[in-house]
């Protein structure tokens, strides 16, 4: 697949002496969806004004669809939307207004069919005509993706596009992104919110402390870094686990009276029918028992606070 954005060896030192990035190198696919992970701080907003021409690199070099962002910025910037984080919108202008102006500003002739369409699709049509400060928060949010759609871009960043916007409207959002996807558009997501990440994102990012520790797909991630557990409900608590199973991934929790096995559900042998044969031979009855898997938001924080193996972490 055929790479949109092209980051290299990308560092920023800001006069202060903080280094916001460290030699980044990543290439984001034509048409997916990329999710870039990481806590307050970590570099998401840098790189992303970076990319988008709003800050300059202290070294390295950005492609966007083949164009310097430096030295070559116009051509650059054309191909890209940007959707921020705050809510910052031309208050007493129409919605019709605001989002065909956008387009002019890109020197794109006016197209109201284009525009028209955008609004349908973005459940903005019935609104054209009202003025963004009588908006709800959700509906502004709406606009501003409108108006980064404005100039037909190849790029679309979303940068915390869900702030603030309740859990219906949050799905509809999903949904018009894959939609975007669908139409060709590559999607370059930044979020606080690790479900969305897991709900859309085709590849994910971490970055921490100006650092990408990891980029991998997402079902390659979950797999690699993921992990299932069983948990048995004993009868009778336990005070430790039996010397006969010291050598198993086990864990006594809940003041002895659960254990949990924790197994790689990639393999042909879980070791879970062994495990159950054990310990009916030993005596230890549970009374129930259920399975659970790790989440993206588990794999993220071990990922930010160290936690998961350093050979995961490479394998990743």
């Amino acid at each position: 697949m055929q790479a949109i954005i092209s980051i290299q060896q990308l560092s920023k030192t800001y006069a202060s002496g903080f280094h916001a990035l460290k030699s980044v190198n990543l290439d984001i696919q034509r048409g997916e969806i990329f999710a870039l992970l990481g806590p307050n701080g970590a570099g998401k907003t840098t790189l992303i004004s970076i990319v988008c021409g709003i800050v300059n690199p202290s070294s390295g070099r950005v492609l966007a669809d083949g164009h310097d962002t430096v030295s070559d910025y116009r051509a650059a910037r054309a191909k890209i939307g940007l959707v921020p984080q705050e809510l910052s919108t031309d208050a007493f202008e129409t919605v019709w207004s605001t989002v065909s102006f956008s387009r002019g500003l890109f020197g794109k002739p006016p197209n109201p069919a284009y525009i028209e369409k955008v609004l349908r699709d973005l459940s903005l049509w019935e609104k054209k005509d009202s003025k963004i400060m009588t908006l709800s928060g959700g509906m502004k949010r709406r606009v501003l993706i409108a108006k980064a759609l404005s100039h037909e871009p190849a790029i679309l960043f979303l940068d915390e596009p869900s702030a603030g916007v309740d859990v219906e409207l949050r799905k509809g959002m999903w949904q018009m992104v894959r939609e975007l996807r669908d139409s060709g558009v590559t999607i370059i997501l930044t979020t606080h919110y690790i479900e969305e990440a897991e709900e859309m994102a085709d590849r994910i990012g971490v970055i921490n402390k100006g650092e990408l520790i990891v980029v991998e797909d997402k079902a390659v991630l979950m797999r690699k870094l993921g992990k299932k557990q069983l948990s048995l409900q004993l009868q009778t608590p336990l005070q430790s686990i039996p010397a006969e199973l010291a050598g198993l991934p086990l864990e006594l929790t809940k003041e002895g009276h659960t254990l949990v096995y924790t197994f790689d559900s990639q393999t042909e042998e879980t070791g879970i029918a062994a495990l159950l044969k054990q310990l009916a031979g030993l005596g230890i009855d549970f009374k129930d028992l259920h399975s659970s898997e790790s989440s993206l938001e588990d794999i993220f924080v071990s990922l930010v606070h160290g936690d998961a193996p350093a050979a995961q972490k490479e394998a990743a």
